[in-house]
């Protein structure tokens, strides 16, 4: 079988699965039928894929060589060549009512159980029986296969802008683009030099950031958020392999309006969202720390008309000032404080961005070699991600597509994460959790709603 050996990016992620923090993405996809659908619409459809089977494309219908030893120093990529479709592509229904809390349940459940490693490591599910005849899809895909950028990708090329296309082919069945599916560019002497000459003159930049954070460490600069002092909450320990998932949407004019108020910008009002839920969620609790919570949150450094593919993610550390108790104070002291760490990347080139946040992530990354992630203090509190998605609504098979909401990655030391994906007007927040260790995780969605209304308020928006 030919195949590729694994990149150093994937190696690492599955070089981290174990059986309590497990490296899949997902997503829930919610949908209206259009009109005209037939009540056997999702029948209909998996009936198809069964009497008419698609040709599977990469890298969909890749495995692991070596499916029994993730680590194995010559571990690569091969095509499935006994490919079932039947195992990937599954129907499922919600027991009635079939409302957002029994989905809820379920996607839970799926998200709980590892991919199978023998095969290719993604899984996608057509949910059916919510009120008004509406359905869902939930997909996960181990992140060794593809990133959250990609993910969006795929989902904005696999759907349609026109609610009459209705031979829209699934994603594992769409040829990725040439550029999109092509290998590496062989680097050639100049790009070489070039990338050298890029890392050399980002060195300057990169060493007065590293001043600054010795600097905040030692308490000379506080609105700039520093591995290690994070507080130890309730969400910071060892954590099981079963999850918990919410959800939230906000229509994107509302938060804006929030943030043309507060002088911020829109990742800075969701920020203050979670900050605000995560206070009050803690208050119930009895377990708010003195000291704010920290989050670390990836940048995307990808050029624009990048197509997706890899990792290319940056990240920085934010203070949620969850030990502010008025709102509006709140989202000044986010914004002050995204503002510094944001400070810390201008005029880094990527190579130097990369190195920077290799050395913010150093204390996790001991943490998780060591096994001691969870059993000492956390680098951080919680991971808060935003990946833009579509700006248009897009259609499968006519029906169309509601909101997309992400369920992302616990892991030991660090059992809470939150991600955000913009959708045709709209951000979607998906709170995913382990279920031992975040009880009611319900309420911390339920709480930013209340977090998002208090600032509205104090603003006057």
């Amino acid at each position: 079988m030919t195949g590729r050996r694994v990149s150093v990016t994937e190696a690492v992620f599955l070089a981290a699965e174990s059986r309590e923090s497990m490296m899949h993405v997902g997503g829930l996809l919610h949908f209206t039928p259009p009109a005209d659908a037939p009540p056997d619409f999702l029948r209909g459809l998996m009936d198809e894929l069964r009497e008419h089977p698609p040709t599977i494309q990469p890298p969909w219908n890749r495995k692991l060589r070596h499916p029994n030893w993730l680590t194995h120093p010559l571990q690569g990529w091969v095509e499935d060549e006994h490919f079932d479709l039947g195992y990937h592509v599954r129907r499922s229904a919600l027991p009635s009512p079939g409302d957002e809390r029994e989905l809820g349940i379920l996607v839970s459940r799926l998200h709980s159980h590892e991919v199978d490693f023998h095969r290719p490591l993604w899984e996608l599910y057509f949910i059916e029986g919510l009120s008004g005849g509406r359905f869902a899809m939930y997909s996960k895909v181990h992140h060794a296969l593809i990133d959250g950028f990609t993910a969006m990708r795929v989902m904005a090329t696999s759907f349609s802008m026109d609610p009459d296309e209705r031979d829209m082919p699934l994603y594992f069945a769409r040829p990725r683009s040439e550029r999109g599916s092509a290998g590496a560019p062989v680097a050639s002497l100049a790009a070489l030099l070039d990338l050298a000459r890029e890392g050399m003159g980002g060195q300057p930049k990169f060493l007065r950031a590293l001043l600054r954070l010795g600097l905040a460490a030692g308490g000379r600069n506080h609105d700039l958020a520093v591995p290690l002092q994070a507080p130890h909450t309730v969400f910071n320990r060892r954590i099981s392999r079963n999850r918990r998932f919410a959800t939230q949407t906000y229509a994107l004019d509302r938060l804006k309006r929030v943030a043309r108020a507060g002088e911020g910008t829109l990742n800075d009002v969701a920020l203050a969202v979670c900050g605000g839920a995560l206070r009050r969620y803690l208050l119930d609790l009895g377990d708010l720390p003195d000291r704010p919570l920290v989050a670390m949150i990836p940048v995307n450094i990808r050029p624009a008309d990048d197509p997706g593919g890899g990792n290319a993610v940056g990240a920085i550390l934010a203070s949620l000032a969850t030990h502010v108790a008025d709102p509006v104070d709140r989202l000044r002291a986010i914004v002050a404080s995204t503002r510094r760490a944001k400070a810390q990347l201008e005029g880094m080139p990527r190579s130097t961005i990369l190195q920077y946040t290799a050395t913010l992530l150093a204390p996790l990354s001991v943490q998780l070699v060591t096994g001691t992630a969870g059993r000492v203090r956390p680098a951080f509190n919680l991971v808060i991600s935003n990946v833009p998605g579509p700006t248009e609504p897009l259609y499968f098979r006519g029906a169309r597509l509601e909101a997309s909401f992400p369920l992302s990655i616990p892991f030991h030391g660090y059992g809470l994460n939150i991600t955000l994906s913009s959708y045709a007007g709209t951000l979607n927040f998906g709170f995913i959790g382990c279920r031992m260790v975040l009880p009611h995780l319900q309420r911390l969605a339920v709480y930013a709603g209340e977090a998002l209304e208090e600032l509205e308020a104090a603003l006057g928006t």
